[in-house]
């Protein structure tokens, strides 16, 4: 360990605690005392030594030695209090009063230890007060008017020196003044260096910082201009710092989001408070990835660098937060999710409140009445009518309890289909006919339009039967008398195109978007005066995904629906999740149900 660091160990243990944490002021403290501490130390030290030469002092001798205990209680006071600009003025008064005593003593304002007043306000500038400097300057004016005062009026002894001697004390009293001021010279240029490099290490700390932050951060004048931005902007957005100065930035900002951009950067800046925007950044492509360019969410918070005039400057810190925007995005289709499937519930409840009570109230109503015949007096012609009622009711009770079970099966992925060769012309044909008893009924007439060379082809015949029927049933359903219902079948390259068009009520355009849905009921159009629980296209549309088959379903409120179903000829199952086949509609439909299987598909 060398005597300078022993030195300023030293120096450390005694500085006040309040000037341990701060290294600018911990030099500032450390040059006050060192110098005093030093240089008295070193002066009595040499005390014994200027009496074995000199003999016995002189009264001037003994107060000159004597002063040398004044900086160090001047340290004392500096190391007990913490007090800085205390200490100087005290230092100042101090020195002042050595130099009057000399003076006064060796000749007024002509002494040798007049040109000491000089470096009163000098040693003054070390403690970087203004006050400070300005009470040593006046302090040391002060004893020069009061010397020369009192030499104008002969009011100070005449000191009985020599030619010789006096010039000798005047040669000393320049040349310690000078080595006194270079000591203070060295001193401020101590502090100047020691200030500047703890300039640069904050510099580098900060840039340290700037460089290793995820965010960005950004220096804007008041139009958005960039000043200034970190390195972090490359990997934030894949650009080279240089090509976001001046408006670079700005360029990239979604054209939809600049106004708030610009908005929240001129409002921190006139304001005076911090402001806080969201916006899209376009982020280019990152080297060595597949990745195209696109837009990322920023979160910009930003305040001003000054308070006043119109050249204020923002200081701008930007976060990505696309994630958090994934997250809030993915929570608000939860919440519409759950909204809907809320939604489905009620009308669930509501449809199959009415259609379980009203054939159930038909089953137990005749067969009470069946079962007082003797009291009622019922022949038997009423009894078969109302046994075939109660055949009825429990028919229909078990067609919606199959579509429910089916439904369930399919939303599940365990409803097994059985693929075979089979004749579709027959099966549709078979179809038309089991309806047609009740398109007459209905005023409706039923078109049938099947070439005889339709090919056989692969797949489910239970599950065609059952996307025919609830098709032509709908369509027979939705028509009003004196209409009619058109189903063909036709063969388009692999695929076998089935057709029902009807000349109906129509959808409307906001009730298309949700057809297909478990128990969505169009009704704004006819009121709902037609009865079902919503699950006949829901079916069909899962049975089709089940074939790889396609959807597509065009309607006009007041003209009619026409449904196109196309299924492969040849279908070959794979192996599959559950809920992952539901049917792929072709991307000119407008009628929702490709949004609603992209969907499902992502969720399973």
């Amino acid at each position: 360990m060398s005597v300078l660091s022993i030195i300023r160990d030293c120096l450390d243990a005694l500085l006040h605690p309040s000037a341990r944490y701060d290294a600018l002021t911990r030099a500032r403290h450390r040059a006050f005392m060192a110098p005093r501490l030093l240089g008295s130390l070193a002066l009595l030290a040499a005390f014994p030594v200027f009496l074995a030469m000199r003999g016995a002092p002189t009264a001037l001798e003994v107060a000159a030695f004597a002063w040398l205990i004044a900086p160090i209680l001047l340290s004392w006071f500096l190391s007990r209090t913490g007090r800085y600009e205390g200490a100087h003025v005290l230092s100042s008064l101090a020195l002042a009063g050595f130099v009057m005593a000399v003076a006064a003593a060796t000749g007024g304002i002509e002494s040798f230890a007049a040109v000491w007043l000089i470096v009163i306000p000098l040693e003054a500038a070390l403690s970087a007060s203004r006050r400070v400097v300005a009470f040593s300057f006046a302090l040391a004016m002060s004893c020069a008017a009061l010397l020369i005062v009192l030499g104008h009026y002969h009011l100070l002894p005449v000191p009985d020196l020599g030619t010789a001697l006096r010039g000798a004390l005047t040669g000393f009293g320049v040349v310690s003044a000078i080595f006194y001021a270079a000591g203070l010279a060295f001193g401020a240029e101590s502090l100047a260096r020691t200030t500047v490099s703890l300039l640069y290490v904050e510099e580098d700390r900060y840039r340290l910082l700037a460089r290793n932050m995820s965010d960005m951060i950004s220096r804007h004048s008041r139009n958005g201009a960039v000043q200034f931005v970190s390195p972090a902007a490359e990997t934030m957005v894949g650009a080279p710092v240089a090509r976001l100065l001046g408006h670079g930035l700005f360029d990239r900002v979604h054209v939809a989001d600049r106004p708030a951009y610009l908005t929240a950067l001129s409002d921190a800046a006139r304001g005076g408070e911090a402001r806080s925007v969201e916006f899209r950044l376009r982020r280019d492509a990152v080297r060595g990835q597949n990745q195209p360019a696109d837009f990322i969410w920023v979160e910009m918070r930003c305040r001003p660098l000054e308070q006043a005039s119109d050249e204020a400057e923002v200081v701008a810190v930007m976060r990505d937060v696309t994630d958090r925007k994934v997250q809030e995005e993915a929570l608000e289709l939860a919440r519409i999710a759950a909204e809907q499937a809320d939604a489905s519930k009620t009308r669930f409840l509501a449809t199959m409140s009415h259609e379980l009570r009203t054939p159930l109230n038909a089953i137990i109503g005749f067969s009470e009445m069946i079962v007082q015949e003797d009291v009622l007096m019922i022949d038997a012609a009423r009894r078969k009518e109302y046994a075939q009622l109660i055949n009825d009711s429990g028919q229909h009770l078990l067609s919606v309890v199959n579509g429910i079970l089916d439904m369930s099966k399919m939303e599940t992925g365990n409803f097994e289909i059985s693929p075979e060769p089979f004749a579709p012309r027959a099966a549709l044909l078979n179809c038309c006919n089991l309806l047609a008893l009740k398109a007459r009924e209905s005023g409706v007439d039923l078109v049938t339009r099947a070439p005889e060379d339709l090919p056989v082809m692969n797949g489910d015949p239970r599950a065609f039967k059952q996307i025919a029927l609830n098709l032509v049933a709908n369509a027979i359903k939705f028509t009003e008398r004196g209409g009619s219902v058109t189903v063909s079948a036709v063969v388009e390259g692999s695929r076998l195109m089935l057709r029902v068009a009807d000349t109906g009520v129509g959808i409307a355009a906001d009730d298309l978007k949700r057809i297909g849905d478990p128990f969505f009921q169009a009704g704004k159009t006819y009121q709902r005066k037609h009865e079902g629980t919503g699950l006949g296209l829901s079916i069909v549309k899962g049975l089709v995904g089940l074939h790889n088959g396609e959807i597509n379903v065009q309607s006009k409120v007041g003209e009619g629906t026409t449904v196109t179903v196309a299924l492969p000829l040849s279908f070959a199952p794979q192996a599959r999740e559950p809920s992952s086949n539901i049917a792929t509609l072709k991307p000119a439909l407008r009628s929702g149900l490709q949004d609603q299987a992209h969907q499902v598909k992502k969720s399973a």
